[in-house]
């Protein structure tokens, strides 16, 4: 289910939410096997922990915007006196540590839940008693598997990331970065499974609003929004399917 509509985003150069989308596939694919044996569907998931992971579709664009926002005024009111092609130096070096830092934060916060489904799947089968007891090679092949993924493309995400939301400058960027690095740290911190692409998005149109408001392009962010909220679901019920139809195969 994650993968399809991965897939499907990806193709059309969305950038969702990959921590929503398994979240979203493993409450459906919990409900309808529940409702498969008899069960309550609903009783299968827990509820605060998915309600918990909704609010954060709007907390964690938020809190990246209003954090990008400071640290872009920040940055400003430091370099106001620079000369501009001295800035755009320091900025263009600054950036390789900001990007460094959210793509710390990136692997620390969506790796995690990739790792929990393949210790659940093992708890599950009895290959291990519990988490705790959960083999190196989980967390070395999530982190190498993530990594990968990132290397290998995904250019038309990282085209509307980069220019479609709003046009991103070196300091814009350092705003930015920095910015999803911090709010993914507090996130990750309290075991909040809020999305990296929601965050980055968020501050992002944070880097933007400091210049004018007009300088995002809204439309594109209204489209975002409306994948953000289908993720969830949509996940949900391709997971139950994928379940139901593995069931009654095997």
């Amino acid at each position: 289910a994650a993968i399809s509509w991965n897939l499907f985003t990806w193709y059309y150069g969305i950038p969702s939410s990959s921590s929503h989308t398994l979240i979203g596939g493993f409450a459906g694919s919990g409900m309808a096997y529940a409702w498969i044996t008899g069960a309550n569907p609903f009783l299968a998931v827990n509820q605060s922990a998915i309600l918990k992971t909704v609010a954060f579709i709007v907390l964690a664009p938020v809190l990246g915007m209003l954090i990008s926002i400071i640290i872009s005024l920040i940055i400003m009111n430091l370099a106001k006196r620079a000369r501009p092609a001295v800035a755009e130096k320091w900025f263009k070096i600054c950036q390789l540590i900001s990007s460094a830092a959210l793509s710390f934060a990136h692997g620390g916060n969506d790796a995690q839940k990739v790792m929990g489904i393949i210790a659940t799947a093992l708890i599950a089968e009895q290959v291990i008693p519990n988490f705790e007891a959960m083999p190196a090679w989980v967390p070395l092949s999530c982190y190498i598997a993530i990594a990968a993924g990132t290397m290998s493309g995904g250019w038309k995400i990282v085209k509307t990331m980069g220019t479609k939301i709003t046009k991103v400058t070196p300091l814009e960027g350092v705003a930015a970065e920095t910015a999803g690095a911090v709010t993914l740290g507090v996130t990750e911190h309290f075991g909040i499974p809020a999305s990296t692409t929601h965050t980055i998005t968020g501050s992002i149109i944070g880097v933007g609003v400091v210049k004018r408001v007009s300088a995002v392009r809204w439309g594109v962010t209204i489209s975002l929004l409306w994948a953000w909220i289908l993720t969830i679901p949509v996940s949900a019920v391709l997971g139950g399917l994928s379940l139901a139809v593995i069931h009654f195969i095997l």
